[in-house]
Formats: C-alpha cells, structure tokens, sequence
C-alpha cells in the first residue's frame, strides 16, 4: 500500500489520512474565511494539496482538478486579502452587484455545460476523467466560481457554496469518500452561518477602505 492509500477502516470504510486531514483543514478554511482573517488562504492551500492526493487515490479526476484549481485560487485569494487589509484595515466585504450576479450565474451555467461536455469527450477516449461528468462539471465550476467571488469578498459566495453543497454530498458518499461527505454536511450549516455574518457585517457602517 502506498503513503496515498493509507488510513483506516471505520464500518467498513477505508477512510484515508488525506481525506480526513485535508477536510480537516478545509473545515478550518471555513471557519477562517467566517473570521475574514487571511489566514484562510494558506490553509486552504495546505487542504487542497491533501484533497487533490486523496481524490487520485480514489480516481475522482474531477474532484482532483477542482483541487488544483482551488491551490490555485487560494494564491489569488491571499493576495487580494492582503491589498484589501493593508494597514491593518477590515476586509471589505460587500454583496455582489446586479451585473456581478448575473456574469456568476452565467459563468456558472456555462462553465458546467462546458466542463461536462469536455469530460464526457474524455471518457469517450478512454480516459475515465469522470464516472459522474455532469454532477464534477458542477462542483467543479462552481467551487471554482465560489471561490473566485471569495477572493474579492462579495458575500454571495456563501450561497454559491451552498448550491454546490447539495450535489457535493451525495456525490462524495457514492464515490467512498464518507469524511468529505459529512465535511460537505458540517460545510452546509457553516457557510448559512457564514453568510449571516458576512451579509450583517456588509451592512455596518465601516470607514472607507481598498477595494479587493
């Protein structure tokens, strides 16, 4: 057995030290990013490279890309936080404009049909990028989608969490990897708490700050 592959057995389940660390840290992405502390980017990064491992191992080749998209965006994330609390100023959250919503929403849409088809094409070469195209499309644009909006603090992308959430769990449970499918669940409860938060924050009078 391979460092990747190791773990333990829990009712029958291989849970794998990846998984259960990398959602460990995921999890406390969460909580951090609920804080608006810019911790939430380096963590973020440290999971994304333990998920993108367990889900090879698992070959889960949607859920590793997205991983890697993530490792990606948490470098983005961590630079514009740090423009945006320069001085030692409040990360300036705000709700997304109509035209900001409208080009996530679209992004979304797209990006899914898009990603899926090109998945779908893969499997037809005999590549097995996907045994579930359509359901990784969505995780995959949507974290993606998510966590781009996260990096320039708009609250809304609590919401967009929340819809990739529903399809995230079922998806994580079929595919064996049960602490990402009860990380999904605990991640439901705490991004409607982070979205509370945010969008009473949004709403507080606050001194004039860099816009991220």
């Amino acid at each position: 057995m391979s460092w990747t592959d190791a773990g333990f057995d829990v009712l029958g389940q291989h849970v794998l030290w990846t998984d259960l660390v990398g959602n460990a840290a995921a999890l406390t992405t969460v909580w951090l990013a609920i804080k608006k502390t810019i911790w939430t980017w380096p963590v973020q990064l440290v999971g994304s490279v333990l998920l993108f491992t367990a889900s090879i191992s698992a070959h889960i080749t949607g859920n590793a890309l997205k991983q890697a998209l993530f490792g990606l965006l948490a470098v983005y994330g961590w630079v514009r936080w740090s423009r945006g609390t320069r001085d030692g100023a409040q990360l300036p959250i705000r709700p997304a404009t109509r035209r900001e919503r409208t080009w996530l929403i679209a992004v979304m849409a797209a990006g899914t049909v898009a990603v899926a088809l090109l998945f779908t094409y893969l499997n037809s070469r005999g590549l097995n990028i996907s045994w579930a195209p359509w359901p990784d499309a969505y995780i995959f644009v949507g974290s993606a989608v998510a966590t781009w909006a996260q990096g320039r603090a708009l609250v809304d992308f609590w919401m967009i969490w929340v819809a990739v959430d529903v399809v995230g769990v079922p998806l994580a449970v079929r595919s064996g990897l049960v602490v990402s499918g009860l990380v999904y669940g605990l991640f439901f409860v705490m991004v409607l708490i982070g979205f509370r938060d945010w969008l009473r924050q949004s709403r507080a009078p606050r001194p004039e700050a860099v816009t991220v």
